[in-house]
């Protein structure tokens, strides 16, 4: 199961006025741990006023670059990312897990795709992995990016998406779209709807060539977005999401049905496998899988709590659970029986999880 290790920070600079790219180096002979795949994300921890809290960051560089990278926007009220934007400098150390999720498609060498991607805000830090990713891999596909932002002024990686237009002729397309500031083509400006898309793909996207489509941005955009893409024909194997954020607050609830989940019938013996180890404890079916283990001592992976993430990824090999919320795990993965351990509450009397498969 992963682990969290520690990463020195050896570069930092800004994209815009409230956001860094952070250059990272493993270090304990834990490189090996830190091969990534284009469109993965590191989650990171760190203690504030003796409260751990632990944040995902996409990794923005590209495999051929040899550079392990995260962009990191600053979020009002956001401990980490303030941190992170003026507090983090170039030899300080970090910790975070290895890379962790499946926002990605196979490369071939010799393919010859066209690929498609949105981006709205800060949700270019992993699509701007895959596209560099895939127009160095894949030297006869091409890609087209959609990137929504509120100004010019906001757009994350602008140069080097135009250094990457140049070194990438003919190849790579990028049609941004800013909420608030005018631009010569009235369908630049705006928001990203599913009219706008269909509009796009109309006049300014060949979308019956499209093999395809990565989408990440806020759940209202990505579902307008993914909508849109359907329409055009594109099944949902062609959609690959990422959510960088969620209308989730934190643990979804859902009612107890009974007295605080002590009475008879409302309890569950849940058998916990964690690094090997199998611990059983009793708990309360109105509680996640996730905060059981960490009520009880068990370290188990976790990262949003929110169901965006695959951190807390686990498989149930006995009994039944209910899963409130999936932003994360593919259909079939949940088909074998994974279930995201903070959405997850038990609907038996007993349950048996692995963390460790």
């Amino acid at each position: 199961m992963a682990r969290f290790h520690d990463l020195e920070v050896t570069d930092i600079h800004k994209t815009i006025r409230d956001a860094v790219v952070v250059t990272l180096k493993p270090t304990n002979g834990a490189a090996d741990e830190f091969e990534f795949t284009q469109g993965q994300y590191l989650t990171f921890r760190r203690d504030f006023d003796g409260e751990e809290l632990r944040r995902s960051y996409s990794i923005c560089a590209g495999k051929d670059e040899g550079l392990l990278q995260v962009g990191i926007k600053k979020v009002d009220g956001g401990a980490f990312s303030t941190w992170a934007n003026e507090e983090l400098k170039v030899g300080d150390t970090v910790q975070a897990m290895p890379p962790m999720g499946s926002f990605f498609t196979p490369l071939q060498a010799d393919d010859q795709k066209q690929y498609l991607g949105f981006a709205g805000g800060s949700g270019i830090t992993p699509v701007l992995s895959i596209l560099k990713t895939t127009l160095a891999v894949e030297p006869k596909s091409r890609f087209t990016l959609v990137y929504a932002n509120k100004g010019v002024n906001t757009i994350m990686f602008r140069e080097e998406l135009e250094d990457l237009k140049n070194r990438f002729m003919g190849r790579l397309n990028v049609i941004h779209i800013l909420e608030a500031d005018a631009q010569e083509i009235d369908l630049f400006t705006g928001l990203v709807t599913e009219e706008k898309c269909a509009q796009l793909f109309e006049h300014w996207i060949d979308i019956e060539n499209v093999d395809t489509a990565f989408i990440c941005g806020p759940e209202p955009m990505m579902l307008g977005i993914a909508a849109a893409l359907r329409t055009a024909g594109l099944n949902d194997s062609q959609i690959k999401f990422e959510l960088f954020a969620s209308a989730q607050p934190g643990r979804a609830k859902r009612k107890s049905t009974g007295q605080a989940g002590t009475t008879q019938g409302n309890t569950t013996k849940a058998a916990i496998t964690l690094d090997g180890a199998t611990q059983t404890v009793e708990m309360p079916k109105d509680l996640t899988l996730l905060d059981a283990a960490l009520e009880n001592a068990m370290d188990a992976p976790y990262a949003c709590k929110a169901g965006v993430c695959s951190t807390c990824r686990c498989k149930v090999l006995e009994g039944e659970v209910e899963m409130v919320a999936n932003h994360a795990l593919e259909d079939y993965e949940v088909e074998k029986g994974y279930v995201l351990s903070c959405q997850a509450y038990p609907l038996t009397d007993s349950v048996v999880v692995d963390f460790d498969q």
